[in-house]
């Protein structure tokens, strides 16, 4: 057989293997692939799978796409819902639809999410030399485009010779179903080795199995840090993505309950208590809950529960202020575990930790005033958004309300889907969480355009998920799956609703038009430089400006109808909140199969989420002639006096 169908076979015979307290999980590792193809490919993996569909359809499925980058999210998207277990491969062609990819490869890996990249490269050969789409450098002849995916990948490799398959393919999967290394897979296949013969030991091609590794925590690092936990006044838990992967959000209900420790979460790890649970504050940081970040300020411990810590759950490094604040950190991966001179890091399996931790803190429990602050704190925040959910009734609603509505209309088991502007950051803040499957908002990367294809990824998974639980006794209709995406993000990457189309999945899009970058804009303002370059306005030439201008006359949600999607309108006016959550349950009350429905409302971007009394360092111009940014300046000057470097 060629290289290509070797890959195909190989990779449809590959299963994932999972114990992760819920019975023992087996799910195919790679369940399709996504592919546009050109000559760099169109001969070998294309060649492979139009192959396979004839000869047996369900081995390698093939998935249409509209963009490679689009196409990598959708990966994505599928693998973070199934918890890792499961991931796409992506097949290009050489060139730009290898390139196009770079970004999503850059998403999954700083998501720590699994994707297989296949993307074709220039002769292994150079009989053909130069050739189309072929990058010559004349200090290093052997460099491709291709090799740009060495520093955004967790795994690369490329197969110059066809026997050289075999140790790719094996060392790729190993790191693909490695929940300390996982990330972006990268195999690049010239487009001639693709179409040679290869002779393929049958034993490469049976099924073969991956066991996902759950490292257990050593005796003596659960027994100090009880040690740490019993000696604390004021602990936090500060739980993150890897409490979800691990499959032990209720191992973190468990801990809470038996000692009253309070939980804050990050942005991965919304979904780890439900919003209105006891002892959970919501999100923590930069745009987190006035709640968590009062009792993130004063925490003398902060046990961090599968987070990595990134500048916005730290708030910049200014989130912990206690003169001798300790850390520990469970963690999967080292690199975590240690971070911010950690007192005691733990290098293991988020939900086996907490296993042992609750029985290691049998007895113990916070004082009262800890807990009678973090609910008087709780209850403060939960008025606050109660406050800024409520409809003003006034014609160009605010974010807020829009998310409030948006949220009512759900049921608990949908999945609200975001990636970036400022709808990230208010979701994180005030969206009230009720199934941990149930927030997905890509924001370690924060990719304009992930949305749509990643919440077709989503979708993908959760229509997965309903099949495999048909003969259970699980729900077996699939999740609804819900977009909330702006303007700025909608005209980045909109060409997957046609995806969704050709295959009738039914995805809901909030479109929030709000003429311009809205997150952007505010933090513009912020720092002085005045909303600069964020509106969408014509250019106004004497001056050369677009701030100024008319609005773009742009009909979006009829951009969206020229596409195949059917579209609601929510127009101004006084109703404008009903008509939202009237139009979202509509959306919902349609089939399985019905395709993709858009719903488009317009928004007042002057007006922002209550504040989370926390800060993000985004530095300001240290001297300006704008009195704006010399005001800006001094403020920012004031907020870095507060950072420090968190040895603990």
């Amino acid at each position: 057989m060629t290289v290509a169908q070797a890959v195909v076979e190989f990779l449809g015979r590959q299963y994932t293997v999972d114990d992760a307290g819920d019975g023992e999980y087996r799910e195919r590792l790679i369940p399709g692939m996504f592919g546009i193809f050109g000559h760099g490919n169109v001969a070998g993996i294309g060649q492979a799978l139009k192959q396979w569909q004839v000869q047996d359809p369900t081995l390698m499925p093939y998935y249409q796409g509209r963009n490679e980058q689009a196409q990598v999210h959708q990966s994505v998207g599928y693998a973070r819902h199934t918890r890792r277990r499961s991931a796409f491969a992506v097949s290009s062609s050489i060139g730009p639809g290898a390139t196009n990819m770079l970004t999503g490869a850059a998403v999954a890996t700083t998501n720590r999410l699994p994707v297989l990249l296949l993307p074709s490269d220039t002769f292994a050969t150079r009989a053909a030399d130069p050739v189309l789409q072929q990058l010559e450098r004349p200090d290093a002849y052997d460099i491709t485009v291709n090799d740009s995916f060495r520093p955004l990948s967790k795994y690369f490799d490329r197969v110059n010779r066809p026997e050289q398959l075999f140790s790719a393919l094996h060392s790729g999967l190993r790191v693909l179903t490695d929940p300390a290394e996982t990330g972006a897979v990268t195999i690049s296949l010239p487009q001639d080795v693709q179409a040679e013969v290869l002779e393929v030991p049958a034993e490469f091609l049976a099924e073969r199995e991956w066991r996902i590794r759950r490292p257990e925590p050593e005796d003596a690092d659960i027994r100090r840090a009880a040690q740490l936990i019993r000696a604390a006044q004021r602990p936090l838990i500060i739980a993150g993505g890897g409490v979800l992967y691990a499959f032990a959000a209720a191992r973190l209900a468990e801990l809470a309950e038996l000692t009253g420790i309070p939980v804050a979460y990050t942005q991965a790890g919304v979904g780890v208590l439900p919003w209105d649970a006891p002892y959970c504050l919501g999100a923590v940081g930069s745009t987190g809950t006035t709640a968590a970040n009062a009792l993130a300020r004063d925490a003398d411990l902060i046990i961090g529960i599968g987070t990595r810590y990134e500048d916005f759950t730290t708030a910049s490094r200014t989130a912990f202020q206690h003169p001798g604040v300790q850390f520990i950190n469970i963690n999967v991966a080292a690199l975590d575990a240690y971070k911010q001179g950690t007192s005691l890091p733990i290098v293991a399996d988020a939900r086996k930790a907490l296993a042992k931790l609750i029985r290691s803190l049998s007895g113990y429990r916070v004082s009262g005033d800890l807990t009678a602050r973090a609910a008087a704190e709780k209850a403060r925040w939960n008025t606050t958004v109660d406050e800024a959910f409520d409809a003003r009734n006034t014609p160009l609603p605010s974010q807020n309300e829009i998310i409030g509505a948006v949220n009512r209309a759900m049921d608990a088991r949908d999945v609200v889907v975001c990636a970036a502007g400022s709808l990230p950051g208010d979701l994180h803040k005030m969206w009230r969480i009720r199934d941990p499957f149930g927030y997905h908002v890509e924001y370690a990367y924060s990719c304009m355009g992930y949305e749509i294809p990643g919440g077709l990824g989503v979708k993908r998974a959760a229509v997965a998920e309903a099949l495999r639980a048909r003969e259970g006794t699980e729900p077996s209709k699939p999740r609804d799956v819900v977009v909330m995406v702006g303007d700025g993000s909608y005209l980045m990457m909109h060409t997957e609703l046609v995806t969704a189309v050709a295959e009738g999945l039914k995805l809901i899009v909030v479109l929030i038009q709000n003429h311009g970058y809205a997150s952007i804009g505010a933090l513009s303002e912020s720092l002085g430089s005045q909303r600069f370059g964020t509106r969408y306005r014509t250019l106004e030439p004497k001056r050369h400006t677009f701030d100024d201008g008319e609005k773009l006359p742009v009909d979006l949600a009829a951009n969206a109808e020229s596409l195949g999607v059917r579209v609601i309108r929510v127009e101004p006016g006084a109703n404008v909140i009903a008509d939202l959550e009237a139009a979202v349950a509509k959306a919902k009350a349609e089939p399985e199969g019905f395709g993709p429905v858009l719903i488009h409302v317009e928004s007042d971007p002057l007006l922002d989420a209550p504040d989370s009394e926390s800060w993000w360092d985004v530095p300001v111009s240290a001297v300006s002639d704008l009195e704006s940014t010399r005001t800006a300046y001094q403020n920012y000057a004031r907020r870095k006096e507060q950072q420090k470097p968190l040895l603990g």
